[in-house]
């Protein structure tokens, strides 16, 4: 099982990145409870049936390697706490594919500290070294075109921006590609 590690700074906690588990369901559905991360998000989270739900969707996507989900943990080693801090997943990696798609959302209690650039950068690291022999060339990072703080992220995380996407359903507004090309392999 997959586990990343991303050091604390001067300013900002330590993230432990987990694929997520059962007892992730009631921190799910917490951070679902704020207003923002809803409206940027398609699969709603209503009830603690809903994220059940999404915590298999989760595990069921690891298993079809499809969907490479991350729990972000604040990573408090002395403690043996580890509190939800958001999510980054990896869409569509796999033998033979160039690209494939990067997501994250932060709960609100973790806004403004960092934390989705750097597990971003933690996830991008891994999917370059685990699947760029396999033939992945490049990550993509979508965003509706008025979410700024997700054009932030993807440019703190060197995901330079490509072009401006039609809405297409399920999101109801344009959208920004960004991408970040994998490093020259050794």
């Amino acid at each position: 099982m997959t586990t990343l590690r991303v050091d604390a700074t001067a300013s900002a906690p330590g993230l432990l990145l987990r694929p997520w588990n059962d007892g992730d369901v009631t921190s799910v559905f917490e951070a679902y409870q704020d207003p923002d991360l809803r409206r940027w998000t398609v699969t709603p989270v209503d009830s603690h049936e809903d994220a059940v739900r999404w915590v298999q969707t989760q595990h069921r996507g690891r298993v079809t390697g499809e969907r490479l989900g991350f729990a972000v943990l604040e990573f408090l080693p002395d403690t043996g706490e580890n509190r939800l801090l958001g999510n980054v997943v990896l869409k569509g990696a796999g033998p033979g594919r160039p690209s494939a798609e990067v997501g994250y959302w932060t709960a609100a209690h973790a806004r403004g500290q960092g934390v989705a650039p750097r597990a971003l950068e933690a996830l991008t690291s891994w999917a370059f070294a685990t699947f760029a022999a396999d033939g992945l060339e490049r990550l993509e990072l979508l965003h509706q075109v008025d979410n700024p703080a997700s054009c932030r992220v993807a440019e703190k995380s060197r995901y330079h921006f490509d072009r401006v996407l039609p809405a297409q359903p399920p999101y109801p507004a344009d959208g920004h590609l960004h991408l970040r090309q994998a490093p020259p392999l050794p």
